[in-house]
């Protein structure tokens, strides 16, 4: 099933060059139709629901497409992809979500033999995607990344230590307990404080199954990320995200950040990619250690990421870099963008407020909220620059506030 988006006056590419856009739970596939389809070339979004979507809701879409949710059937959302990418009108995919890369990685070839494959090989995507595999590459291209264990390897717990799902997503690939067409999401850390061991059966359900991961604390200075898109294991385009404020005043998903200049990070990150031989986006998530200002690894996503549009509305447009990639024009590609330029998500500004009033976090020291009101107010003065609202582009705005309203209630 499809329906089509009017797209007002742009005019849509010359066939063969469309792109695939999967929906997320965020800003990203929003900010990839946007950046797409002001230069006329087709946009295609992938939604479990469309009239959710707020990409879909854009003037810049094209078209919109439904599949299925990865999350009650892996193979049909694979194959569904893969019946869209195997038209004549798109030139590529653009994962948005790490089931989008997984099943993008994994299933390679099979696109392969329809359009661009500008995503990671399994082999480098398996890496990124399993915490403890991950902390063995850091260490081996020398890269700094918290004291990484399995669970069951765990014999000191007198200290403060976090325990993190081993993979981004859970699937038979990772966890041999997992049918093919099962796949897990995100599950949420916890935090643990120096005493007794965690219950390892109640661990395991939260976990869902599988044997996570623990890393020592490291208290957080600053938020840092390494934005970049390669190609076959050269980088050609990268920028350095700052995060100044998060969902909650404890940290989380980023909701006003800012690119800086980090040639530290940029190099640390670009270490770690070219040890990876890597091939498409990524984003190599840092955190500043608290008192030390020392650089510790946190994460890859082998995906856009949430704070994209800032990067694309600073110049870094890496939406279109990767379709120029897609249809051979890697030497068009402008790397340079403007640094200091900062965005915002307008209804995580209000979570972040709502957390200083109502949340308590442990090793974290909560804000007045007068204050925090006043930076909050201060920033969208100075940038008022936003994820979902823009002049020429109201409607995802409103669908999104729309569906914030419907999952408040």
């Amino acid at each position: 099933m499809w329906m089509q988006c009017n797209k007002g006056d742009m005019t849509a590419a010359p066939s063969g060059d469309g792109v695939l856009v999967p929906e997320s739970d965020s800003a990203k596939s929003l900010t990839c139709v946007r950046s797409l389809g002001s230069r006329g070339i087709r946009t295609i979004v992938a939604a479990e629901d469309p009239s959710r979507s707020p990409a879909a809701a854009s003037r810049y879409c094209d078209e919109t497409v439904t599949v299925p949710s990865p999350h009650e059937n892996l193979l049909a959302y694979k194959n569904a992809l893969q019946s869209f990418a195997a038209r004549d009108d798109v030139a590529t995919i653009i994962p948005n979500r790490e089931e989008d890369a997984f099943v993008l990685a994994r299933y390679r070839s099979e696109f392969a033999a329809h359009v661009a494959p500008v995503w990671p090989s399994f082999e480098a995507l398996a890496v990124a995607q399993d915490g403890f595999a991950l902390a063995e590459a850091a260490a081996e291209a020398g890269i700094r990344a918290p004291e990484t264990q399995l669970f069951d390897d765990v014999t000191d717990w007198d200290r403060e230590l976090i325990l993190k799902a081993r993979y981004a997503v859970l699937t038979d690939a990772y966890a041999d307990f997992l049918g093919p067409t099962e796949c897990e999401g995100q599950i949420p850390p916890r935090q643990h404080s120096p005493g007794d061991p965690p219950d390892r059966q109640e661990v395991l359900d939260h976990m869902l199954g599988h044997v996570p991961v623990v890393q020592e604390y490291v208290p957080i200075g600053t938020e840092y990320s390494v934005r970049a898109l390669y190609d076959e294991g050269e980088a050609v385009m990268t920028s350095v995200r700052r995060q100044d404020r998060g969902m909650s005043y404890a940290g989380g998903a980023s909701v006003f950040r800012q690119l800086v200049e980090n040639p530290e990070l940029e190099a640390l990150a670009r270490r770690l990619l070219d040890h990876l031989e890597w091939h498409g986006l990524a984003t190599v998530q840092f955190i500043q250690e608290a008192g030390t200002g020392a650089y510790w690894l946190l994460e890859i996503n082998p995906r856009t990421w949430t704070s994209i549009p800032c990067d694309v509305r600073a110049g870094a447009d890496y939406p279109y870099a990767v379709w120029q990639l897609a249809v051979g024009d890697r030497e068009g590609i402008d790397p340079t963008h403007e640094v200091g330029f900062a965005t915002h998500l307008l209804y995580g500004e209000v979570k972040y407020l709502t957390s200083v009033l109502t949340k308590e976090y442990p090793n974290v020291d909560r804000p007045t909220f007068g204050r925090s009101v006043w930076e909050v107010l201060a920033s969208v003065y100075t940038h008022p620059n936003f994820d979902y609202l823009t002049g020429d582009d109201p409607r995802p705005f409103l669908r999104a506030i729309r569906n914030q309203v419907a999952e408040a209630r």
